[in-house]
């Protein structure tokens, strides 16, 4: 079947990390925008530094969730 080609590629093309880095993405998504107003309100030092490590992080729980699903 042609379409099991297909997915057996997208495996080779999209590795764990790179569906890591999807699924943290979503997450930072819904992260930032709750926490956005507090961030660029003043009372974060560095705004953007804080936003990177919300996004590393966010990456991380999707390796994790990756790993136990």
């Amino acid at each position: 079947m042609p379409l099991q080609d297909l997915v057996a590629g997208a495996s080779v093309y999209f590795p764990p990390l790179f569906k890591a880095v999807i699924i943290g993405f979503f997450i930072w998504l819904a992260l930032h925008h709750l926490l956005r107003d507090w961030m660029y309100s003043g009372e974060i030092w560095h705004p953007t530094l804080m936003d990177l490590s919300l996004f590393t992080l966010s990456v991380s729980l999707g390796l994790l969730i990756l790993l136990v699903w």
